[in-house]
């Protein structure tokens, strides 16, 4: 007898019922439905969803899919429902709130407040000159070190940034991208200086430089030595840190841009689909590499289209992994993601509301399955969180994991007539853009001719048009906004003296290194930067050894890289 999981004329439903469900609705919507319209208008005459999509009134059996495959249970292609059977019954999400500001010692002893406040990973915000490349004394980085996030130059630093962390036992996250390479190899020094097993470190480097040119902007290089780049640490992880993430692909930072849920999924997934042709085009197999990839996308306020985007953008990762690249290990096509609540939707104008914007946003993150979350502060919206909206920003995943009960029930929405119907019209949209992206060559020809820009700009364009005229309602900025501003909140303090501390250690660092030992590892560097086929990162890894700096070493490299400039979009 053949296994019926496996046949794709399964019914969710039988024919019979779906025709009597839509005989219902057409009778419904000719008599009680109409004689009510007439009596009592309804608000509007179209409602969408975040991403404009059509939102009907009611949906019944006849919006699921056809195949109960495409549901299917948790753990089992195509994921929909989850990578993994037992889901939070079996462990919650990692609670991963963000850190980063002033000095290494500064940003490390918010690590330790949060740890003892029950955080159960770290994750690491990089100020704008460490983000860039540059050094703390450069003429660039003045007033910006440590502003934004911590301060890091050299080895020193990322030995200090992790100072009494036990590397084996917590998982770390850092956001950066086009000198992620760099802060990779600092980590490593670090962990093996301290006798770590490398395979034992687990967490995620961000590293997904398409989406920079694409949507934030940040990059040191032209696009294609920025993605050899990329596929360096993807084939140096995947021979020696068998637990760690070379690659954080992110959705995130193309939503905060100004994309819509469906733009957001879509574009994370035309960059994934071009860094995994780059790798095994290398010679690497998609199945030694890819259960390593790791994603990062937002949870914004719609909250049902949230919940079915997360599982839209799982359902097509596994299709496209197994289909597309011929993954065979379940592993290789379980997306795997991180969620941070909104920033862009924090308001400075009644900040507490904030709080409860960002429960509401976790709570669609943990309906869609996400494996680690980010809470965002109260106060976000004036500067670096304060210990205190970090304290009220974990203690909401925590109440969210302790008190509510829906870490109870794996995919609780699933079935949903609506959340299923707006999870198919998700993974159609993608399907969709990628054909667009693949008329244009592929992902970095449309990067250079403009598209993920322009649509991009054309989508947060609207929405501004439609919150400045008040459709789209902000409450506190265009609906219930208060006479005065009477929520006062304490915000984070950056110490004065923090950047001259940090270039002061800087020249430091530069005056007692072994010029010898750094001129050599400089020199092996840029040898191997000329040869497309080496791998940079055990040579970056020596540089980091050899004390040679961020700055020092990406200002090399653009000798033979060069630089990039962008065409704008308006």
């Amino acid at each position: 007898m053949s296994d019926s999981r496996s046949d794709p004329t399964r019914r969710l439903a039988g024919d019979e019922l779906i025709k009597a469900v839509n005989d219902d609705l057409a009778d419904w919507e000719g008599d009680e439905l109409a004689a009510f319209v007439a009596r009592a208008p309804e608000s509007r005459t179209d409602y969408r969803s975040g991403s404009g999509l059509p939102v009907r009134r009611v949906y019944t059996p006849a919006d699921l899919p056809d195949s109960w495959d495409e549901i299917g249970l948790p753990g089992r292609y195509p994921y929909t429902r989850g990578p993994y059977p037992t889901m939070y019954r079996g462990r919650n999400w990692t609670m991963r709130q963000i850190a980063g500001f002033g000095q290494a010692e500064e940003t490390n002893a918010r690590f330790r407040y949060l740890i003892e406040q029950g955080q159960t990973g770290l994750s690491v915000d990089f100020d704008m000159p460490t983000l860039m490349g540059l050094d703390s004394d450069d003429p660039m980085s003045l007033g910006e070190v440590g502003r934004e996030g911590v301060a890091i130059d050299v080895l020193p630093d990322m030995e200090a940034l992790f100072d009494g962390i036990d590397l084996e036992k917590i998982s770390v996250s850092m956001t950066i991208n086009p000198s992620a390479w760099i802060l990779l190899a600092m980590y490593v020094a670090v962990a093996e200086d301290r006798g770590c097993d490398l395979n034992k470190l687990s967490g995620t480097i961000q590293n997904d430089i398409l989406k920079e040119y694409i949507a934030q902007k940040e990059w040191v290089f032209p696009i294609r030595p920025s993605m050899r780049i990329v596929r360096d640490t993807v084939v140096y992880c995947s021979e020696h840190m068998a637990r760690y993430n070379p690659v954080n692909i992110s959705g995130y930072h193309i939503s905060e841009a100004g994309a819509n849920a469906l733009q957001e999924i879509a574009f994370t997934m035309a960059v994934t689909r071009a860094y995994v042709e780059d790798v095994v085009a290398a010679g690497v197999d998609v199945d030694k590499f890819a259960s390593r990839l790791s994603f990062f996308f937002v949870s914004q306020a719609d909250l049902f289209e949230e919940v079915a985007k997360f599982r839209a953008v799982r359902r097509y990762y596994a299709k496209m992994m197994r289909e597309r690249f011929g993954a065979t290990n379940p592993q290789s096509m379980r997306l795997r993601f991180h969620a941070q609540t909104a920033a862009a939707t924090l308001t400075k104008p009644q900040p507490l509301n904030n709080i409860v914007r960002t429960a509401l946003q976790a709570l669609s993150a943990v309906l869609g399955g996400a494996q680690s979350l980010h809470t965002n502060g109260l106060d976000e919206a004036y500067t670096i969180p304060s210990e205190l909206a970090m304290k009220v920003a974990l203690r909401t995943q925590q109440i969210l994991a302790d008190e509510t009960g829906v870490t109870s029930v794996i995919d609780p929405l699933g079935g949903s007539y609506y959340v299923e119907n707006l999870t198919s019209e998700l993974e159609r949209g993608i399907d969709d853009y990628m054909a667009r992206i693949d008329e244009m060559g592929g992902v970095v020809a449309a990067i250079e001719q403009g598209f993920f820009q322009r649509e991009i700009s054309d989508t947060a364009y609207d929405f501004a048009r439609r919150k400045a005229s008040g459709d789209r309602p902000v409450i506190g900025v265009n609906k219930y906004v208060d006479a005065e501003n009477d929520q006062k909140v304490e915000v984070h303090k950056l110490d004065p003296e923090s950047e001259a501390r940090q270039i002061s250690r800087l020249k430091q660092v530069r005056e007692n290194r072994d010029p010898q030992r750094a001129e050599a590892a400089l020199e092996r560097l840029l040898t191997l930067a000329r040869d497309d086929s080496a791998n940079l990162m055990p040579a970056t890894i020596e540089a980091v050894r050899a004390h040679l700096s961020m700055g020092e070493i990406t200002g090399a490299l653009r000798g033979v890289f060069g630089s990039y400039t962008e065409t704008p979009v308006f």
